[in-house]
């Protein structure tokens, strides 16, 4: 009686679920005998070998347990760059970044060091949020890879360091053009004129400066908008000073309509309060 086409497949998807199992199982095993073995010249070698494969977990487990045998000897250097390789790969970047920065600082000569002073700065770089959030990781990066600027100022890498700059400075800006919008967001107009010119002064030429320039003016007008009765004629006056600013530095702007009607209010206000 034939087997039906079901049953085959199944008898075939076992058995190849077997092959697996006991694939991975050898492969355990292998890993496990190179674990407890006492020979770290043996260990060693198969470390250099996970690496080479890319097995991340298992050149950082064997790098680790090597690390206090060959310390002060002239594998050191290697096992403790490899060490940090192993959690950069594993994305634990606090720990990379660590032990980049333990090892620019004990193997200074080391043929890793320059790789390994990029790769500090890389870790920060790489721990940096988007813009909404905290920035001390993207302060960091900037800083650290200054540093490697000026240790490496011929490094192959100055065109990549140089991009990454660029683009954490993109996010500093965004991130004070934002923190000084919240303000004109939630209201409170008097705080984000302050913090508005503040980000324009600490970033004087960006793509948000037009923006900014006009929300200086609006959060001008809607203070005035919305004082007491013996403040207004002071503010209206201040909406109009920031309206020729506005307009002088860009006359053709998209905001230019809206800018007019808030001129023309204040200057109503005013006229009437004479």
């Amino acid at each position: 009686m034939n087997s039906s086409p079901v049953k085959v497949f199944i008898s075939k998807s076992i058995i190849y679920i077997l092959l697996v199992a006991l694939a991975v199982s050898f492969g355990c095993s292998g890993f496990e005998k190179v674990l407890k073995s006492k020979d770290y010249e043996f260990k060693y070698k198969k470390a250099l070998e996970y690496y080479a494969k890319k097995d991340h977990y298992r050149y950082l487990t064997l790098f680790e347990q090597l690390s206090p045998i060959y310390k002060g000897t002239m594998r050191s250097d290697t096992i403790e760059y490899y060490l940090a390789q192993g959690n950069y790969h594993q994305g634990d970047y606090l720990l990379a970044g660590h032990y980049f920065d333990k090892f620019r600082k004990t193997f200074p000569r080391s043929a890793f060091t320059e790789d390994a002073e990029f790769m500090y700065a890389y870790c920060f770089y790489m721990s940096s949020p988007r813009a909404e959030l905290d920035q001390d990781n993207t302060q960091a990066a900037i800083s650290a890879f200054a540093e490697f600027i000026a240790r490496y100022p011929n490094s192959q890498r100055m065109g990549e360091v140089n991009k990454i700059i660029h683009e954490l400075r993109d996010k500093l800006i965004e991130k004070s053009y934002l923190s000084s919008k919240l303000y004109y967001k939630i209201g409170d107009y008097k705080a984000a004129i302050v913090a508005i010119r503040n980000s324009v002064k600490e970033f004087p030429n960006t793509k948000y400066r037009e923006e900014q320039f006009f929300l200086i003016l609006k959060s001008s007008y809607l203070l005035a908008d919305n004082s007491v009765p013996e403040k207004r004629k002071e503010r209206f006056q201040s909406t109009v000073d920031e309206y020729y600013t506005f307009i002088s530095e860009y006359p053709n702007s998209k905001y230019v309509d809206e800018a007019k009607k808030m001129y023309d209010a204040s200057m109503k206000v005013l006229q009437e309060s004479n």
